[in-house]
């Protein structure tokens, strides 16, 4: 009897607690209302953060970018089991209330308090995105307070499917997923709108504790808890008997594929996109971070990675003191103007940091002399067999010396290119007058400056120096016939709704004549095959180039500052530079032009013209003219040696002559009847 008595009385005590809270409730409605309105929810934007997509030349995804910790999906993409799982589980209120379940906070209350403590939660999904969104994570009554307001507000200001998109879309789902978009690629390696029932059921029973039910490391109570989803799911009517049997009995499959593959993948590429769209588009780095851009651009995929692999194999690189030597190199398609691959530096990468193949700033040595003096020299009339002063001279005050001091006396224009004679470049320079080189420098795209206007042009003595991407693309004028097409990454930007905002022109400048670039494509064969650039070549393909270096400006210092070698084949232009980012006493390279950076180049084009079918040039290569030489040499050996045999036999038949008229005058004057 004791016992019923106590019964009842805890039953009238609930009840009494009941009825008080739920006229305090409605009391407390109107006030909750009338706050709510001053409530703060600007900073809540029912955007779907989107990643910039990057696509490939063949229009393939290549790599994203996003400045969002999660990626969001359309509510029109979530498959309905997906909705109805949350809501079963989380609050299947949900589309009775308005923000706040006054009958799910009364009900809490009463099992909390039957239970002697806090056993059930009255969250509804509003306000979880309240929380997860506009709020701290303090557990203060102010903060509970301000999560009612705004959750009342929140419901006023969007719909029932805008509120549940923006949820799905940035809760936490465990594993480092946030948002169900990445949620779904991390457990099940899929799209959201492929999700099935149970998988469905398995995602909306991990919000309620992330860790404690991630299915990698707790599948059994990840499992019951889905069995749940489901049950609730069953008996709000949101599942039918047969679909319930056949989802409790499905076999779910976990399948990590690591996240998104193509997130921050071909980094230094991207950073070019985004240089080039602020700066050609005036695209902001917000808008390209946030505004779901679809960007199509020139990157080969196969050309690319054969880079970024030659680029962490430091073997190929000179040994650096106490700092990484560095380099940046670029490939570029000479008659699209298409930049297929770029690596802007070695080890770590930074998001836009300093890019080495497109914001270098250096002397480029001797690759500048094709452009500068032996372009306009062939436009001027010489021939690539005249012959080119190679002695020790000065020009004024300006005396250039050849990197190993040994000079030939003259050398035919071929020999002063293939091994990169210096004294014969300036001499030519000089002969064809500064201005011409000047003029051919500018047309090739390189920058000049006022104090750029000397002798020393001939050897790459600029004030401000360029990047491989300004030499690859000086250089695609000899594969491409004369023609500059102007370099790029972007083809087209397409918005989130599919409207192209950007689009890429041609910009295409005659430099010079097919004749002209046959001849430099002739000699620059024979840099790589018999001079300076033997470091390049690649067995079974012909690689036309030019090696380049610079000495360390520094009064005591012997060494390299600067390491080029930029060359081509009829399909591809690269460019290749090494050094430190400063160079200094203790930081210079010890290797000459023909070394590192030709090597690298190596690398790189094997690579990525792997599986592309050679093409010749069709040009004469220096072989002839080679030959041709030796056999003048020979000729005009063979000629002197008859010339000195004959000039010999000359002398003594008139020496016998003279030697005969003088015995004949002896004889004579001795008489007739003289005896021996």
């Amino acid at each position: 009897m004791k016992k019923v008595v106590n019964n009842w009385k805890r039953w009238h005590m609930n009840q009494v607690v009941v009825l008080s809270f739920s006229l305090f409730v409605l009391g407390f409605l109107g006030i909750l209302y009338a706050y709510s309105m001053d409530a703060d929810i600007s900073s809540l934007k029912n955007e779907l953060p989107q990643a910039t997509v990057f696509y490939d030349i063949h229009s393939e995804v290549a790599s994203k970018v996003s400045a969002n910790k999660n990626e969001g999906v359309s509510i029109s993409h979530v498959p309905e089991s997906m909705k109805n799982a949350v809501i079963a589980i989380e609050d299947h209120r949900f589309y009775q209330h308005h923000g706040i379940d006054f009958i799910g906070i009364t009900r809490a209350l009463i099992r909390d308090i039957q239970a002697m403590g806090m056993v059930e939660g009255g969250s509804t999904i509003t306000q979880q995105l309240t929380k997860n969104t506009l709020l701290t994570s303090q557990k203060t009554l102010k903060r509970k307070i301000d999560e009612v307001f705004l959750a009342m507000k929140i419901e006023r200001q969007y719909s029932k499917q805008e509120i549940l998109q923006m949820y799905l879309n940035q809760i936490y789902f465990g594993d480092g997923a946030w948002g169900i978009k990445q949620a779904t690629r991390n457990y099940f390696g899929k799209e959201v709108k492929d999700l099935s029932i149970g998988e469905s059921a398995l995602l909306a029973g991990i919000i309620k504790a992330p860790s404690a039910l991630n299915p990698y490391h707790h599948l059994e109570k990840a499992t019951q808890r889905k069995n749940l989803v489901l049950a609730q799911m069953k008996m709000q009517g949101f599942l039918t008997t047969q679909e319930y049997e056949h989802a409790i009995n499905e076999k779910i499959v976990l399948n990590n594929k690591g996240g998104d593959p193509f997130r921050g993948k071909y980094p230094h590429y991207v950073d070019q996109v985004f240089e080039e769209a602020i700066e050609e588009y005036h695209l902001s780095q917000d808008e390209l971070l946030t505004n779901g851009y679809q960007i199509y651009t020139e990157l080969d995929p196969t050309m690319q990675h054969a880079m970024e692999k030659t680029f962490q194999n430091d073997a190929l690189f000179p040994k650096g003191s106490d700092q990484i030597v560095q380099s940046g190199g670029i490939l570029v398609d000479p008659q699209t103007g298409g930049i297929r691959a770029i690596v802007g530096g070695r080890g770590e990468h930074t998001f836009r940091g300093y890019n080495r193949a497109t914001g270098l700033k250096a002397q480029p040595g001797s690759t500048i002399k094709p452009l500068a003096v032996f372009t306009p020299a062939l436009e001027a009339g010489w021939e690539i067999t005249d012959m080119l002063m190679d002695e020790p001279m000065s020009f004024g005050e300006y005396e250039p010396s050849n990197y190993n001091h040994e000079y030939a006396g003259q050398v035919p224009m071929y020999e002063a290119m293939k091994e990169s004679k210096n004294v014969s470049s300036v001499w030519l320079l000089n002969e064809i007058g500064i201005e011409n080189g000047i003029d051919s420098t500018k047309r090739f795209g390189i920058p000049l400056v006022k104090g750029d206007r000397n002798l020393s042009l001939a050897l790459g003595g600029l004030e401000h120096g360029v990047s491989p991407l300004i030499m690859a693309e000086a250089y695609s004028v000899f594969p491409n016939n004369g023609v500059r097409t102007k370099a790029h990454v972007i083809r087209k930007i397409v918005d989130a709704d599919g409207n192209t905002v950007a689009e890429w022109k041609e910009k295409k400048d005659r430099v010079t004549t097919k004749e002209v670039t046959d001849q430099m494509t002739t000699m620059l064969l024979g840099v790589v095959e018999h001079g300076s650039g033997k470091s390049a070549q690649i067995a079974g393909r012909e690689i036309a180039g030019k090696t380049g270096s610079t000495q360390v400006p520094i009064e005591g210092v012997t060494g390299v500052k600067d390491q080029w070698f930029v060359g081509y084949t009829p399909q591809l232009v690269g460019a290749v530079w090494v050094g430190y980012d400063k160079t200094d006493e203790k930081h210079y390279l010890k290797t000459t032009s023909s070394a590192g950076a030709a090597i690298v180049f190596r690398e790189v084009m094997k690579d990525a013209l792997k599986g592309i079918p050679a093409i010749s040039f069709n040009v004469q290569h220096i072989d002839t003219l080679m030959e041709k030489r030796l056999e003048e040499k020979e000729e005009l050996n063979r000629k002197s040696l008859e010339e000195y045999f004959n000039d010999g036999a000359s002398r003594w038949e008139e020496k016998w002559r003279k030697q005969k008229e003088k015995w004949e005058k002896r004889w004579k004057k001795l008489g007739p009847n003289f005896k021996y």
